[in-house]
This record gives C-alpha cells, sequence and structure tokens, in this order.
C-alpha cells in the first residue's frame, strides 16, 4: 500500500489556501506551517507567493529560517511560488536591505521584475519536464532568474528568454501561480519528488 505524502505549506503569509486546496486535490495530506513542530511532520514544502522580506522576517520570528535552511541541505523537496521563488534563491539583485533568503537554488532572481499588480499577465508556456501539453502561467508581479547557475536548470522562458523555472536537485522555484489557475502539474511533480524520496 502507497502511503499518503505528507507535505506543508509555508502558512505564514501568503496564498496558502489555494496551495493547500490543489495539494488535497491531487491526495496528498497537508500541514500548514507556522512553527517547526509542524515542519518537523512533513516530508516536503511549499513556499506561496506572497511578500518575501515579510515571509523572511516572520520566519526568523516564528524561529523556522534555521530549519528550513537545514532540511534543504539535507535534500528535501520543495517548491517556491512567486515569492517562494525569491525565498529559494540563492542571492537577489534588488533585494531590501538586510533581505535574506533560504537559499538553495544557485540563482540569482531579480524580485517585482513584471511591475506593479496591474501589470499582470498570463502565458501559455512549454514546460518539457511536465510534458507536451503547454503550461497555463499566471504572473502576479512575479520574479525572473536573472542567472542560472552551474548547479540548476531552466524548467521554462517566457517568449522574450526570461527563465521563470528554475529546478535544482528536489528543489523546484516558479515565477508564476498555478494554484491560482488550479493547473496541477507542478504541484504533482514536487509530490512525485517527495514520494520517490519516502
Amino acid at each position: 500500500m502507497v502511503s499518503t505524502p505528507r507535505v506543508g505549506v509555508l502558512a505564514l503569509q501568503g496564498d496558502v489556501l489555494e496551495h493547500v486546496a490543489l495539494l488535497e486535490h491531487l491526495g496528498a495530506e497537508v500541514v500548514r506551517v507556522r512553527r517547526p513542530e509542524e515542519f518537523a511532520l512533513v516530508d516536503g514544502l511549499v513556499i506561496p507567493g506572497g511578500e518575501s522580506t515579510v515571509m523572511d522576517r516572520l520566519s526568523h520570528l516564528f524561529g523556522l529560517a534555521a530549519s528550513i535552511r537545514s532540511a534543504i541541505g539535507e535534500g528535501m523537496p520543495m517548491l517556491g511560488t512567486c515569492a517562494g521563488l525569491i525565498m529559494l534563491s540563492d542571492r537577489l539583485v534588488d533585494g531590501v536591505e538586510g533581505q535574506r533568503t533560504f537559499g538553495g537554488l544557485d540563482v540569482v532572481t531579480r524580485r517585482n521584475a513584471f511591475g506593479r499588480q496591474t501589470e499582470s499577465f498570463e502565458a501559455e508556456l512549454d514546460i518539457p519536464a511536465l510534458g507536451a501539453e503547454p503550461v497555463h502561467t499566471t504572473f502576479i508581479r512575479g520574479p525572473v532568474v536573472e542567472e542560472v547557475g552551474a548547479d540548476a536548470r531552466a524548467l521554462a522562458t517566457l517568449h522574450d528568454g526570461r527563465v521563470v523555472a528554475v529546478q535544482q536537485g528536489d528543489l523546484v522555484g516558479i515565477s508564476f501561480h498555478p494554484e491560482l489557475s488550479g493547473e496541477p502539474r507542478f504541484h504533482q511533480h514536487f509530490l512525485d519528488r517527495v514520494a520517490a524520496r519516502g
């Protein structure tokens, strides 16, 4: 009998409920992670969109940052969307003074690369790692990956060549919001990585 993957959604701030709903729809047991003792219960973590500066501050305030960094070093699968990509990036181009990330992805990322919320847009992207069907993507004040280091690889680019999805081992960071459009393939890819480590 295959066990149900138990995964967490970092629930400090951001679009938590949409991720929880999509993961539960895919059959996962989901824990909303706000404290280290909740994080200790899960085998993978989704870091949602929101405000990366607030996530940084609250993750330290609630004592989670060190645990998440340690889990990244140990290979825990994680999926970061929008602000989650920022939090998984090793380096930021335009972070606010003193802003910290969890790191793990050998990339340089620019925050708010697509302008204001009123400049949000949708696009169909070819992402071979997820299959032949194009992926419908929703961008809302998202970041963009400006440099992909030797240890990471690009999964998706916009038509102008800007990198908007990357993977390094069991870490995946994306600039857009599949949880808002109900696109399940990134979350399924994440759950498959969790199951493979189980």
